[in-house]
């Protein structure tokens, strides 16, 4: 990774977009993409498209979501303190005594989600922790018509927690999931770009994944695409937090992980492994029993059944504002899917499958 796609990367990570509230972290990307895309196009809602027409009659679409968990306002009360609702899958076992930033249409306001002092609390308490509604957020207003000059019932927030360099290629920060499935769409658009692919190539950001895939719903009808791989974080089992009872065998640095069963088609599988072996280049492998609760589930129900497929990034803890992730991941994963389309130069058929 450069010092521009490392940038990049830290743009996007540093953007606050939680589910419904994209546009900052759709600006960044399409002003990335735009400079060497043929097009691009968004919707009501901001899915955006930027696309490469190759000269071949094959198409590969790259996708990623724009969304983060977060919070947003609910309520705010007469002592001046906010409740909030959970926006997407927030954890409150990781809320708790953490500072967050508000997003108003006046800028961030700062606040904490108070945690009663260990001092304070009965030590013969369960543990059990409180849902998120259940708890508050102290923004150091004196009261409530303090607080109704600095924020707004709706408006987003999320953990104020940022980018962090650990040993080798390896980071660790809020937003990872989706932020790196972003960036490996618009690499991957980049590279084969540069490669001048016969394959029409499309770079897709999806908005409210988070929320139940809703935007890989919307532009799902209308991309016209042979093929659509969405790249999503995964669960790195390699760590001491990971449950034993879980089996599986991705790990951090060994490449991207390409799913199967479930929605992922199993031409498209044998497609992106046999590009990755032809390149030298390692993939991992997971297994979907049910759904991979990725885009793809949404893409591959499209247009009458569209052939596609979950590739991962290995990411510990997962929804959280320290997930971690190694960056070469992210360069291989975009290298793997740059050659799996110029390999479709020649025509396949990825809806092939018996």
């Amino acid at each position: 990774m450069d010092s521009t796609q490392r940038e990049f990367l830290e743009t996007l990570l540093e953007t606050k977009s939680p589910s419904g509230y994209e546009t900052p972290a759709l600006r960044a990307w399409i002003d990335y993409v735009a400079s060497f895309a043929d097009s691009v196009e968004t919707d009501a809602y901001g899915n955006a498209v930027a696309s490469f027409e190759g000269d071949g009659e094959v198409s590969i679409a790259v996708t990623g979501h724009a969304d983060e968990i977060g919070y947003a306002v609910s309520s705010i009360t007469e002592e001046g303190f906010l409740r909030i609702i959970p926006v997407g899958g927030s954890d409150p076992a990781v809320s708790r005594g953490t500072q967050i930033e508000i997003q108003t249409d006046e800028g961030p306001v700062n606040g904490v989600i108070a945690q009663t002092a260990i001092h304070l609390r009965d030590r013969g308490e369960s543990g059990d922790v409180p849902e998120i509604t259940a708890q508050h957020v102290d923004i150091g207003a004196e009261d409530e018509a303090a607080a109704r000059e600095l924020v707004e019932v709706g408006d987003p927030a999320i953990p104020a927690a940022g980018i962090h360099d650990l040993d080798g290629s390896r980071i660790a920060g809020r937003g990872i999931d989706n932020r790196a499935g972003l960036w490996v769409a618009a690499e991957t658009l980049r590279k084969a770009v540069k490669r001048d692919v016969d394959a029409t190539v499309h770079a897709v950001a999806t908005v409210q994944e988070e929320l139940g895939t809703k935007g890989a719903m919307m532009v799902g009808t209308e991309l016209d695409a042979d093929a659509v791989v969405a790249v999503d974080v995964t669960h790195a089992s390699d760590n001491p937090a990971y449950p034993e009872d879980q089996a599986s065998d991705v790990s951090l640095g060994e490449g991207p992980v390409v799913t199967r069963g479930t929605a992922n088609h199993p031409e498209l599988v044998t497609a992106v492994r046999g590009a990755a072996e032809s390149a030298d280049l390692p993939v991992q492998l997971q297994a979907s029993g049910r759904r991979t609760g990725t885009d793809a589930d949404a893409f591959y129900t499209q247009r009458g059944g569209t052939p596609s497929l979950n590739l991962g990034i290995p990411n510990r803890y997962m929804h959280t504002p320290v997930e971690v992730i190694d960056t070469e991941d992210l360069s291989q994963a975009a290298a793997v899917l740059t050659e799996t389309a110029a390999q479709a130069e020649t025509g396949a058929d990825f809806r092939t499958s018996i």
